[in-house]
């Protein structure tokens, strides 16, 4: 979930908060999606279940769900005593014949698969302020480890910006998957605590939206003395905008169709979004 940003980092500055202007647009960006063809192939008549069992079982031990609304990850504990576990499930996965597989079963895959993979970069380097400090990927203005390959799948090297702006987006076009993928940190969305399966994509998805939007880190009204109150936004609705639609009036109204009782009511006359902000901080249990 790369978002290219020149301002604060894990370490000093986590919290990024930026003007909803069309120059802060563009000065922090996101990568466009661009369709990697040679990953369209699929198999529509394909009956075969690729095996997250494992997964399942990591998430409901070393993820669980805090009182503020936040899925935290035991990162000590899974470094600990759930590396092995992890590493065999990435090895399970990246053995699939994935583009032998149908279209529902390639979306859990592919999730489930850039999932697994933050947290094993998160644990290589742990202990770690944020994602963001493990400047792994190549380039001099690189951030992060988005750009580094990662795994390998049917003989090519993937990275997490492959997974997620090559295959993910472009072929699924659903801008709910931004609710699925998961970036480490405070400011995203809950990393969930069970697998994508090709059977409840749909519940999950939904549940990721409705759980983020009516969240403050999504949405928030800030409350001003001298001002009218701001809404501000998270990040993740500036950096892929197009994803929602294009424009303020885009993403109000994807956030409309989730948003519940007092957020559905500071949104009703909302025409505009004042600023946006994001949480950079590892979600980290031990934080």
């Amino acid at each position: 979930m790369h978002r290219r940003t020149l301002l604060g980092t894990a370490g000093s500055a986590a919290v990024l908060t930026v003007a909803a202007t069309p120059a802060a647009a563009q000065l922090f960006g996101a990568p466009e999606p661009d369709l990697w063809p040679r990953w369209q192939a699929h198999d529509p008549d394909s009956t075969a279940r690729i095996d997250h069992g494992t997964w399942d079982a990591l998430l409901e031990r070393y993820v669980s769900a805090h009182g503020d609304g936040i899925n935290r990850v035991d990162y000590r504990g899974w470094g600990n005593s759930g590396r092995a576990g992890l590493r065999s499930y990435i090895d399970a996965l990246a053995a699939v014949p994935v583009s032998r597989r149908n279209r529902a079963e390639q979306f859990a895959y592919w999730v489930n698969l850039y999932n697994a993979l933050t947290v094993d970069v998160v644990l290589d380097h742990y202990p770690v302020d944020g994602i963001r400090d493990i400047d792994i990927s190549p380039g001099l203005f690189s951030d992060g480890p988005w750009g580094r390959a990662l795994v390998t799948v049917e003989g090519v090297e993937l990275t997490l910006d492959d997974i997620e702006h090559r295959i993910l987006r472009p072929i699924w076009q659903d801008a709910r998957i931004h609710y699925a993928v998961n970036c480490a940190s405070i400011g995203c969305p809950n990393l969930q605590t069970e697998p994508f399966t090709a059977t409840n994509r749909e519940t999950l998805l939904e549940a990721g939206a409705d759980a983020y939007v009516n969240h403050p880190r999504g949405v928030a009204m800030v409350e001003h003395p001298f001002l009218p109150d701001r809404l501000t936004a998270s990040s993740i609705y500036d950096w892929f905008a197009a994803d929602f639609g294009g424009d303020d009036a885009g993403v109000l109204a994807h956030l409309r169709c989730y948003a519940r009782d007092e957020t559905s009511a500071r949104l009703a006359d909302v025409e505009t979004i004042d600023a946006y902000r994001y949480d950079w901080a590892l979600n980290d249990s031990d934080s």
